[in-house]
C-alpha cells in the first residue's frame, strides 16, 4: 500500500481509538497495531500520536506562505484573502473528519492546546506578511498585529459555523467576513489620514467594486 494509504489508515485508527479508549489511554503502539503497521512506520509519517489526527499544518503553512509570496504591493490584501481561503477549503475537503477532530479537540485539553498553537502559527505568518507591506510609521506594528488577529478570527468564526453545520456556504461567508475585515482597516486608515490601498483582483472589476461597496455599507 502506498504512503497515502498508510497515512489514512493511521488517521482512522487514531480517531477510533481516541473515541473508544480516550486520548490518554491510547498509545502510539495501539494506533500502529490498529492500522496494521509497525511503530517505525507510524513515526515515518507522524511525529506523535496527536500529529496523526491533525491536518498537515506544515504543508498548509507552506501553501499560505507561497501564496503570499506571489503578491505585489497592489495585491497584498487579495493574497491574504486567497491564502485564508486555502486553509478553509482544506478543512472543507476533509468533511466529516474535520468535524470529528473538532469534537475531539472540544473535549480533550491537550488536543485543544495543540490546535491553539497551530492557530498562532498562522497569525504570526499573516502578521509578518502584513507588517512587511506597511510603511514604517508609528503604530504600524500594532496595526499589523490587529489585522492579522482579525484575519484569523474571521476564518475561525466561519470555520466553526461550518463545523457545527450552521452554514452550507462557508466559502461565501468567508469572502463576506474578509471583506468586513478589509473594510474595517481601510476605513480606519482613511480616517487617520493614511493612504488607502486599492488592490488588483483577478475577478471582474464590477464584481470587485460591488463587493467593496457592500462591505463598506455593512461595516
Amino acid at each position: 500500500m502506498n504512503g497515502t494509504g498508510v497515512r489514512e489508515r493511521l488517521v482512522d485508527a487514531a480517531f477510533e481509538l481516541f473515541d473508544e479508549r480516550g486520548y490518554e489511554q491510547t498509545t502510539v503502539d495501539d494506533i500502529a497495531d490498529r492500522a496494521g503497521v509497525g511503530r517505525t512506520t507510524l513515526f515515518r509519517h507522524y511525529r506523535s500520536k496527536e500529529d496523526v489526527i491533525f491536518p498537515d499544518h506544515d504543508r498548509l503553512i507552506a501553501d499560505v506562505r507561497d501564496r503570499l509570496a506571489t503578491s505585489t504591493a497592489g495585491s497584498a490584501l487579495v493574497a491574504v484573502v486567497e491564502a485564508v481561503r486555502l486553509v478553509l477549503l482544506h478543512y472543507i475537503e476533509e468533511a466529516d473528519r474535520a468535524r470529528h477532530r473538532y469534537a475531539l479537540t472540544s473535549r480533550i485539553a491537550v488536543l485543544r492546546d495543540r490546535e491553539i498553537a497551530s492557530v498562532a502559527r498562522y497569525q504570526r505568518l499573516f502578521r509578518e506578511f502584513i507588517a512587511g507591506r506597511m510603511a514604517p510609521e508609528p503604530g504600524a506594528a500594532l496595526r499589523a498585529e490587529l489585522m492579522a488577529a482579525a484575519v484569523v478570527s474571521a476564518h475561525n468564526h466561519v470555520l466553526r459555523r461550518w463545523l457545527r453545520r450552521d452554514t452550507a456556504e462557508p466559502a461565501a461567508e468567508l469572502d463576506a467576513a474578509m471583506a468586513q475585515v478589509i473594510a474595517l482597516f481601510t476605513e480606519s486608515a482613511a480616517a487617520s489620514g493614511s493612504t488607502v490601498l486599492v488592490l488588483h483582483d483577478r475577478r471582474d472589476p464590477e464584481v470587485v467594486a460591488a463587493t467593496i461597496r457592500r462591505a463598506l455599507q455593512q461595516a
